[in-house]
């Protein structure tokens, strides 16, 4: 029978699949200079901006740990393929209804299997590894469950604990646990990451080069952007250099009040502004580049706008573009 469950994390660019890890070199040097001196800390919160790779870096630091005494190789497999002895993965899990979708929480007793894990003995004399993905879909009972182990940590165990908002988690986790905050990425990594993801690697890489700049260092944001209806209408336009009016009437018709969402229509302009933005930049002092550069302050101006009062966003759309026309020509 086949599995009705389809769960959609099951990507090929999970971050447990990830060879690699870009652009957080500084943190990899921290967590392991930590381990150098034989008495690291049990409990580690990775916080930052949603999407730059906090799983990411807990995964490639599971595989680092789970690795020694043993193939990295390996190790790196038994991940991927969620069969790793002495990993474990406190995760939202699926509903058990159909159609099947994500729970809004990780619930107690899925934390309560993360304190049978570590009851269990190793399967070798090493580490024995938890990922928290994320910390901020916990509740108040699943919390203090992750609090009881945390406080009576088990022997040669390490907690890693992703959390994009630290602000929201409870005080006495925090407080006993190092903390270790990532970076965003330069734009010039978010592009190379995005290049690399199957969602993303089929584009242009001046288009993906838009799009991780707007995603301001998330290679998360990025993948967001690139399924985002906005992105496509706009991607089609810049792609094709063509800014007539066909092109235009054509563009603005897919933001009819039946079309994409407010968030589609914000990302086409964000897209739109940037690339404004970059021919006001390309042409200092120029009377190109200063007109770029009005246009891009009053497209913002006039988003907001429309945004606020829930204007026509196909009427708005066209109107912006035909304004934009000119600059929009390359040079």
């Amino acid at each position: 029978m086949a599995n009705d469950i389809i769960d959609p994390r099951e990507v090929d660019w999970h971050p447990r699949h990830r060879p690699e890890l870009f652009g957080h070199s500084a943190a990899v040097a921290s967590f392991k200079e930590a381990f150098g001196t034989g008495k690291p800390h049990h409990a580690w919160l990775i916080t930052g901006k949603q999407g730059i790779g906090k799983a990411t870096f807990a995964y490639a630091m599971a595989k680092w740990l789970l690795g020694q005494g043993r193939s990295a190789d390996t190790a790196a497999r038994w991940i991927s393929a969620r069969s790793h002895p002495d990993l474990f993965v406190l995760e939202r899990k699926m509903t058990d209804k159909k159609p099947a979708r994500l729970k809004t929480e990780i619930s107690v007793e899925d934390a309560r299997e993360l304190l049978d894990f570590f009851a269990r003995t190793a399967s070798g004399d090493g580490w024995r590894v938890a990922i928290v993905d994320a910390a901020d879909d916990l509740n108040t009972e699943s919390a203090n469950a992750l609090l009881k182990i945390i406080e009576e940590p088990p022997p040669k165990s390490i907690i890693l604990i992703v959390c994009h908002q630290p602000g929201r988690l409870l005080r006495t986790i925090k407080s006993r646990c190092l903390k270790l905050p990532l970076q965003r990425l330069s734009d010039n990594v978010t592009t190379e990451i995005a290049l690399a993801l199957p969602p993303l690697s089929g584009r242009p890489p001046g288009e993906v080069n838009v799009i991780a700049g707007l995603a301001e260092g998330s290679p998360g944001l990025a993948l967001g952007l690139a399924e985002s209806e906005g992105a496509t209408v706009f991607s089609r336009l810049r792609e094709k250099g063509d800014w007539g009016q066909v092109a235009r009437l054509r563009a603005a018709q897919g933001f009819s009040p039946r079309g994409p969402t407010q968030a589609d229509f914000e990302i086409f302009i964000n897209l739109l502004a940037r690339l404004l933005a970059e021919k006001a930049i390309n042409a200092p002092g120029t009377a190109r580049g200063r007109e770029a550069a009005g246009l891009h302050t009053q497209l913002l101006s006039e988003y907001r706008i429309v945004s606020g009062f829930n204007l026509d966003r196909k009427q708005a759309i066209l109107e912006q573009l035909a304004r934009c026309e000119n600059a929009l020509k390359a040079a």
